[in-house]
């Protein structure tokens, strides 16, 4: 949609052709932060990104990303503002701020965007009674009613839902970008799956959809999401299925096949943008703040832990599926205690009220009144979780997590409880019952895709671009290469690239 409105503002005439029924895709299921910094994150972004991603391309990023944000609300009814106190993932990194450089759009009146409300794509997880949740709510809203702030932000919540309805994160995002496109004139076309492209006198001409043809005087645009739904190309670039994911249903790879059938050069496909999650009845959980509170840890089979609880999500399950040491950490167990329970929101479900039944009964979640009864449960060495709790519950005595550092990094604490101390993130797990959660890998979408350069142009792999063919977002292999600097990394980058693909075809 950036893309299909900066050309439409550069003379040129856009379509948008979407395959689903909703328009929205995966954005509208997000929190819909954006990374958009400009070239102050120069060198952060270097160390993030590592070697593997071109430096014009994260010169790209940087130089023009304040230039979307600033084009987006010219021509849409969406207003930015910044994320307070939202650290970059990696904020002790060359270049990373504490203090984040995250923004998420402010509630969007629904009235603004009429007729298009009735084919939005749903949210990932609906605020309860029509809330207009935002990132900063979401993090007070996690610590039930432990701190002061929480109460306020939730009576504040309450009392909003009589000022009309508001849409929020994602959302918000994705309906701003299609009320900027009616305004301009750009059609979007639902139920509408692109079915191949066409190639003509030596470029890409063409999109056809069944028995129709939309042909490009200039090129194509591919940002149809990744193959996170696609279950034969997970299982031949990443070994995994589809079921842990948490993506848009229509994110299954058309773009990146078809380009890579014209020639295109491929990166990154073993990647995603991961995050453990709780494998739900109702389908997966994916666990944003879970890990950070107090009064938890995560265990893999040996009852012992092995990662950074609090650590940003991605690089967790680098951890959790061994990427780095050749050692995989599956079964993960999330293991809780009753004070934890009685405190914290948890998986969408407040603090002391009874968890279903069914997760029980499906495996996800395990109780106990002794540590040694739940791992007896959970099929772990009850000496060894008992070790494991209690050398865990001294760091928590002491503010220190000698094993992993969980707590050092502002990061870490930022989902932490800031009345837990001397660290937000370590309490002890020591009032029964005593639970223990399955932890999966799971996703945002899938990381890797079509190569391209700094002007999104699809390449080949011998540098050259194919002709007429761009590609923006999960589409594409992410310039952040195998990290990820900060809330919106998705997002920020995908705005940004198909931006500039129509700057590329405009000029």
């Amino acid at each position: 949609m950036t893309a299909a409105l900066a050309a439409a503002h550069h003379g040129l005439s856009a379509v948008v052709i979407e395959r689903e029924k909703v328009y929205g895709g995966s954005t509208a299921r997000s929190g819909g932060g954006l990374w958009l910094p400009g070239p102050e994150a120069s060198t952060y972004l270097k160390h993030v990104a590592g070697d593997e991603v071109a430096p014009a391309r994260r010169d790209a990023l940087l130089a023009y990303g304040p230039e979307v944000l600033a084009f987006v609300e010219r021509h849409t009814p969406l207003e930015f503002a910044r994320v307070p106190g939202y650290p970059d993932y990696h904020p002790e990194a060359p270049g990373g701020l504490a203090e984040g450089r995250t923004v998420e759009p402010r509630p969007l009146d629904v009235r603004r965007i009429g007729v298009d409300r009735e084919t939005l794509a749903p949210p990932y997880r609906a605020a309860p009674n029509g809330m207009a949740v935002t990132a900063v709510d979401y993090r007070w809203l996690s610590l039930g009613m432990r701190h002061p702030r929480s109460a306020l932000t939730a009576v504040r919540l309450a009392a909003s839902r009589f000022r009309g309805h508001r849409l929020t994160m994602g959302q918000a995002l994705a309906a701003g970008l299609r009320a900027g496109l009616r305004r301009a004139g750009v059609p979007v076309l639902l139920d509408t799956p692109m079915t191949g492209l066409d190639v003509g006198e030596g470029r890409v001409a063409a999109v056809r959809s069944g028995g129709r043809t939309w042909r490009a005087r200039r090129g194509v645009i591919l940002a149809s999401g990744g193959f996170e739904r696609n279950e034969g190309m997970r299982r031949e670039h990443q070994d995994l299925g589809t079921e842990w994911t948490v993506g848009a249903p229509g994110n299954t790879g058309d773009g990146i096949r078809m380009g890579r059938e014209l020639g295109a050069a491929l990166d990154l496909m073993d990647e995603a943008w991961w995050g453990p999650s709780l494998p739900l009845t109702g389908g997966p959980y994916f666990c944003l703040a879970e890990r950070n509170l107090p009064g938890s840890l995560m265990v893999d089979g040996s009852g012992r832990r092995f990662v950074n609880e609090s650590a940003p999500y991605v690089d967790v399950v680098h951890v959790m599926l061994g990427r780095r040491t050749g050692t995989p950490h599956l079964p993960s167990w999330l293991i809780t205690d009753r004070t934890y329970r009685d405190r914290y929101l948890f998986a969408g479900r407040a603090p002391r009220t009874p968890l279903p039944r069914r997760w029980f009964d499906a495996g996800v979640a395990h109780r106990a009144d002794t540590v040694a009864g739940l791992a007896a449960s959970i099929g772990v060495p009850p000496e060894e979780l008992r070790r494991t709790v209690d050398r865990f519950n001294g760091f928590a005595a002491s503010g220190r997590d000698d094993d992993f550092g969980r707590g050092d990094s502002a990061y870490d604490r930022y989902y932490g409880d800031p009345r837990q101390r001397p660290n937000p993130c370590l309490g002890p797990l020591s009032k029964p019952p005593f639970h223990a959660f399955a932890l999966v890998p799971g996703d945002l979408g899938t990381k890797g895709g079509l190569r391209t350069d700094e002007r999104a142009r699809v390449l080949r792999p011998d540098g050259a671009p194919v002709p007429g063919l761009y590609a923006a977002g999960n589409t594409s292999a992410s310039v952040m290469g195998r990290g990820y600097a900060g809330a919106g990394a998705t997002l920020g980058p995908a705005m940004t690239f198909g931006y500039l693909a129509a700057l590329d075809l405009a000029e």
